[in-house]
């Protein structure tokens, strides 16, 4: 009789919530709106009436909210535009409905939350495209940092990469357009198209002094999700993405590590935008005992937090000294939250960089006339209660790598993890910076 160890590996076809909202983390579009939280909505308000803002608009009545808004104004300016306003050479008419999508447009964009978006059926319906699978891009996921549109990561072998983007790169112009106060949804609409066609994005990179102008060939996109090697007797699983099928690799490929030699494991999450938050909890139950919390769900001061814990299929006892978990800029949203509950659990060692920092949720609510509006509606906490979204997670070990390492193929994170595993003294760079500093003030002492 065999010794070896057998997982019991997830059906292929992925199981989801069946109930009024599933839980979604970002999509990894050949070109997405960035990885982030989804609850696919039924287009209801919790009292039951209809979700439809054409209705907010209507003519009928006025509508006040709980704080007794007015829309007076907004019909006074309604009724000005009619009377007063010209149509030249350089505008067209403007129909009753294009008026009332721009205006509801105007509204979600008062929040100023970025990933708060209303999509008009055009648009909606290229959105639904996206998360389905049918479409063709270049490879990278965007998120808007500091009010610009930042590359979270190109994924592994898409036109985005082999042109050169990387992550942390701001896209300051798509063709001739710039992205100075471009929202996500209209980044992604210019940068998409047809495949063989080509867009050219204009990048500022930390380090450069001149703007870089890197063209792309826009292709079909095949997502990679797991990669696995052995090196020096410690394996590694690179996961790229938390898709459908995530779950399903990643149980293969701890297989394939307990069949090994080796004692020691690298979980590569560099550059892994997100995906299903349904698989970065399975996925953390291989890791961690049962009734162990993954993540949490705020949804503010009126209700109660959702709680998602370990489902308990962990395959052996891991410890920061045999397990690394591996980050960067580009490791974003599930990748965040898995980082979070196996650090604070305190089973692995975080070695990298400082994760993007995309922790909320949204509930993509369908509307009655075929748009849809996508709105944030909580925020993510790892299980000691730190907010995602606020700067990213800190590593335990700080090891950059710079694009000059990235293009000779030079890897000092992965290469920090073996040594650190193997029992050597892996030096944060941030103490290193700090030590640094002290030698050079007490020279100019002397």
């Amino acid at each position: 009789m065999s010794d070896t160890k057998e997982l019991d590996l997830p059906t292929k076809k992925a199981s989801f919530s069946k109930s009024g909202l599933a839980f979604l983390l970002a999509f990894c579009f050949a070109l997405g709106a960035f990885a982030s939280g989804w609850q696919l909505g039924s287009g209801q308000t919790v009292d039951g009436q209809s979700a439809n803002l054409f209705k907010f608009f209507s003519n009928n009545e006025p509508v006040a909210s709980a704080e007794e808004a007015s829309l007076d104004e907004f019909w006074r300016v309604w009724d000005l535009l009619d009377e007063k306003f010209a149509t030249g050479s350089s505008t067209v008419d403007i129909t009753s409905e294009e008026k009332l999508r721009g205006a509801i447009d105007g509204l979600v964009g008062a929040y100023g939350d970025p990933y708060t978006v209303y999509l008009p059926p055009t648009e909606a319906t290229t959105f639904d495209e996206n998360i389905s699978g049918n479409f063709s891009g270049v490879g990278m996921e965007v998120g808007i940092r500091d009010s610009l549109v930042t590359v979270i990561a190109p994924l592994p072998d898409t036109p985005a990469e082999q042109s050169g983007i990387i992550s942390g790169d701001v896209i300051v112009r798509i063709d001739d357009v710039s992205t100075e106060g471009m929202r996500i949804d209209e980044a992604v609409k210019l940068i998409r198209g047809e495949k063989g066609t080509v867009v050219n994005l204009q990048v500022f990179r930390e380090g450069e002094t001149e703007f870089l102008d890197i063209p792309v060939t826009r292709d079909t996109i095949n997502i990679p999700t797991v990669e696995t090697e052995l090196i020096d007797g410690t394996f590694f699983i690179s996961l790229y993405s938390f898709n459908a099928v995530a779950e399903v690799k990643i149980a293969e490929a701890l297989q394939e590590y307990l069949n090994s030699d080796a004692d020691k494991l690298v979980l590569d999450l560099r550059d892994n935008p997100g995906g299903f938050l349904q698989s970065a909890v399975s996925i953390a139950s291989y890791f961690l005992p049962a009734g162990k919390v993954v993540v949490k769900e705020q949804f503010g001061e009126s209700a109660k937090d959702d709680v998602f814990r370990s489902r308990g299929r962990q395959i052996q006892l891991f410890n920061p000294e045999n397990l690394v978990v591996l980050v960067n800029n580009g490791s974003a949203s599930a990748s965040e939250i898995l980082s979070g509950a196996l650090h604070d659990h305190e089973v692995a060692t975080i070695i990298g960089t400082q994760t993007f920092g995309k922790g909320s949720v949204q509930e993509l609510v369908k509307l009655d006339n075929g748009s849809s509006l996508k709105v944030t509606v909580a925020r993510w906490l790892t299980p000691n209660g730190v907010s995602i979204s606020e700067g990213g997670l800190t590593p335990d070990i700080v090891i950059n790598r710079t694009p000059a390492e990235r293009f000779a193929e030079e890897d000092p994170q992965k290469e920090a993890a073996i040594k650190f595993l193997n029992g050597e003294e892996v030096v944060s760079e941030t103490l290193v910076d700090q030590l640094s500093g002290v030698e050079d003030e007490l020279r100019s002492g002397e």
